[in-house]
């Protein structure tokens, strides 16, 4: 017969330690930290303006393109929030229209100058030599001129249009891919998993493709990721200048170009599509530099020495 347990006895029996979801909470209290906040208000905000340019033509309370002379120049109200435009227009709607030309415009350049720039950047750090000279000779020529001023030139050549916008700054951003892939593939093709991948039959473009560019995909995405914001403000930019997106279609920079001659009567015109320009490009700003504090083991190590 067992002997019956007092209570001071019970007070100081081991007791099962709880596992499973008390566990899991401290685990993410325990990792949300300086950088994860980072990561996670860029990730939340980047899916808060990618949903409004998804869905825009639900969220917009008015037809963007709809011209009113009787509404023109309201001031921000329950009705107008952000007001309306010089043909009364509702800029809250023309906002929001806007952000689907602006972030199609800045992810198709970020798109296509990544893969153009990593592919020219792994053949001139594979091969080397001749090749290698040419294209960094190339790249080092068009890094010679300012962004905004190279895109200019090739947009004025190219003709207004969202579509020659894309094409005039993907003319000068494949230049910073093709020298990080060209630094990475310059760092592997001597590694002796490649040389053995050579042993066995693979050729160049298997071996680039098939050895390299795995390797190399983090570094990319961090670099896609923190030239989004810039891209943004590439194309407001140029869009200010009227070589983006024509009438009627709401483009930020154009909105900004029309509203500034109307600043003293109403202000409101250029103010919000800036603020919305601002957001933006902070937003994919903080969603770049957490995905490279996630992704470069660099930071990682330097988190843990803090």
């Amino acid at each position: 017969m067992e002997k019956p347990v007092s209570v001071a006895e019970g007070l100081n029996y081991p007791r099962p330690k709880l596992t499973g979801i008390p566990k899991v909470i401290k685990n993410l209290l325990k990792s949300f930290n300086r950088k994860n906040m980072m990561l996670t208000l860029g990730i939340s905000f980047s899916i808060m303006i990618v949903f409004i340019a998804v869905f825009a033509p639900v969220l917009e309370p008015y037809n963007p393109t709809k011209m009113d002379l009787a509404l023109k120049f309201i001031p921000p109200s329950p009705a107008h929030i952000f007001g309306t435009d010089n043909m009364g227009r509702d800029v809250f709607s023309r906002i929001i229209e806007g952000s689907r030309i602006s972030l199609s415009t800045a992810f198709m350049v970020v798109i296509f100058s990544a893969c153009l720039g990593t592919i020219i950047g792994l053949i001139s750090g594979f091969w080397g030599g001749k090749v290698d000279m040419i294209f960094m000779r190339i790249v080092d020529v068009l890094l010679a001129f300012p962004t905004i001023i190279f895109a200019l030139a090739i947009s004025t050549v190219l003709g207004t249009g969202a579509i020659n916008l894309v094409i005039a700054i993907c003319c000068i951003q494949w230049t910073s891919y093709a020298r990080v892939a060209r630094g990475e593939a310059i760092l592997l093709k001597n590694a002796e998993y490649i040389e053995a991948a050579k042993a066995i039959g693979n050729n160049s473009v298997q071996i680039m493709f098939k050895y390299f560019l795995p390797n190399i995909v983090s570094k990319m995405l961090i670099l896609a990721s923190l030239n989004i914001g810039s891209i943004i403000l590439y194309c407001a930019s140029l869009s200010f200048l009227g070589l983006g997106a024509q009438p009627p279609s709401p483009d930020w920079g154009a909105m900004i170009s029309d509203g500034k001659e109307y600043m003293r009567y109403a202000p409101w015109m250029a103010i919000f599509p800036g603020l919305a320009i601002a957001a933006s490009a902070l937003t994919f700003n903080m969603l770049g530099d957490g995905i490279r504090d996630l992704l470069d083991p660099r930071m990682h190590e330097s988190v843990k020495t803090e």
